[in-house]
């Protein structure tokens, strides 16, 4: 299947100042695939190690992590010759074994001419550091996400489609009104099977929403098993809860995260280490809100107030065992969740395509969805779940701050008018 990533590391192939990568992301987002469909087309050979499939590989590191003397016996293991810029060295599950991480500082330092690409999950690599130091400014990092839609067309063969879109996207013109129709249906689509991989390769070969359900419960079972891996006995518990909960907080029409809502009572204190566990494990991302709209966002953000998002909608529905015709046909009992769930599929794509997302809310509750800098500007992005766009608050936002433009996201086709660029909700990618 197209990844995307995939031309991001042919780009750190030829850097002139390259360094050993570390490819870091939630479980079950196609790291491992991703960077083996790399080698396998742009190196003579791959050197593959798995610290999770061979334990023993852990004893290599423990005595010298000079280049000199790993090489050889990784050789050895391998069964093959490692040779400076024609090999492709592979260190998976990377978060199960700590000297294999600082050994790519020495690499940096000693052999830069070996290619080397590790590959762990976020969460493992972020907090499973108890005895050694982490390679701070010898090694590149790069986040792989959940397929995007983009991805998602391409993998349902709709390539034509998607190049339409764009070009639609980058000219403000509207789609003929029957492709713009399969794109909405093939974006509920996404919404059911997700961005997990495994998940629209499944669907991509069988149309079975019943078998993608089933290895959409497979994956959110080995996130439980990473709960109690990694996590301090005490918090497990506050961790199911709170990543239980986020349906609820997506279902109020002010989206903002409250403690309250995962148990009476609740407060920062008792659940602020779960959502540091989520968010650090690509579980969930979070959006903060910006009290002012000036550069750099960062230093207006409000650290008391911010909405909690998962990384894959396909999973967050499947958790919830809600009904694939209730959200291919957007039934009207969704009607709570249909504004939440828009946004948290917009902050989806948003994160994969690189952007640190704020919101912003007036005195008085005028609220826009999303801030961003794009092409060095800030921007607002108001987020409908239908056709009607009628916003208000987009318009204080706009009366206040004279963005250069603004961009409304629904389910209308494309358009420009008033300042507004029009993206329909399968575009947000093109953003």
């Amino acid at each position: 299947m197209y990844r995307k990533i995939i031309k991001y590391l042919e780009g750190w192939k030829t850097a002139k100042h390259r360094k050993p990568l570390i490819l870091q992301g939630a479980r079950q987002v196609g790291k491992t695939y991703s960077i083996l469909e790399f080698g396998k087309k742009n190196y003579e050979n791959v050197a593959y190690f798995n610290f999770e499939m061979n334990p023993k590989l852990n004893e290599t590191f423990q005595e010298d992590l000079r280049p000199s003397y790993l090489l050889p016996i990784l050789s050895h293991i391998a069964g093959q010759t490692i040779v400076k810029e024609k090999t492709l060295i592979v260190f998976d599950e990377v978060q199960l074994c700590e000297r294999a991480l600082t050994s790519l500082k020495y690499f940096y330092e000693e052999e830069p001419d070996y290619h080397i690409i590790v590959a762990g999950s976020l969460l493992g690599v972020a907090v499973n550091r108890e005895r050694f130091s982490f390679p701070v400014g010898k090694v590149d990092m790069k986040t792989l996400y959940p397929m995007d839609m983009e991805e998602f067309l391409f993998a349902m063969g709709e390539k034509s489609l998607a190049n339409k879109i764009k070009k639609s996207f980058k000219t403000n013109t509207a789609l003929p009104a029957a492709l713009h129709d399969s794109a909405m249906q093939l974006y509920r689509t996404y919404l059911v099977v997700g961005g997990m991989p495994e998940c629209v390769k499944r669907f991509a070969e069988t149309k079975d929403y019943i078998l993608v359900r089933h290895t959409q419960d497979m994956i959110l079972a080995s996130y439980l098993n990473d709960m109690s891996k990694y996590n301090n006995l005490n918090e497990i518990k506050k961790t199911h809860l709170t990543y239980d909960n986020i349906t609820v907080q997506l279902s109020k029409k002010n989206t903002r995260f409250q403690y309250k809502l995962i148990k009476k009572g609740g407060r920062a204190a008792e659940f602020e280490n779960a959502i540091e566990w989520l968010s650090l494990s690509g579980i969930v991302s979070l959006v903060y809100k910006v009290n002012c709209i000036k550069k750099p966002l960062e230093n207006y953000r409000d650290i008391d107030a911010f909405k909690v998002y998962v990384s894959d909608l396909g999973l967050l529905f499947a958790k919830k065992d809600l009904s694939v015709n209730d959200i291919l046909y957007m039934s009207d009992e969704l009607n709570d969740f249909k504004g939440g769930m828009t946004e948290n599929y917009v902050q989806v794509q948003l994160a994969i395509n690189g952007y640190k997302t704020y919101y912003w809310q007036s005195e008085r509750e005028a609220e826009i969805d999303f801030i961003i800098k794009r092409d060095d500007k800030i921007i607002p992005i108001e987020v409908k779940s239908a056709d009607n766009t009628k916003a208000k608050s987009l318009k204080v936002y706009m009366d206040t701050y004279k963005p250069e433009y603004a961009i409304k996201v629904s389910a209308k086709n494309f358009a420009f008018s008033d300042g507004k660029k029009i993206v329909p909700l399968y575009a947000v990618f093109c953003i």
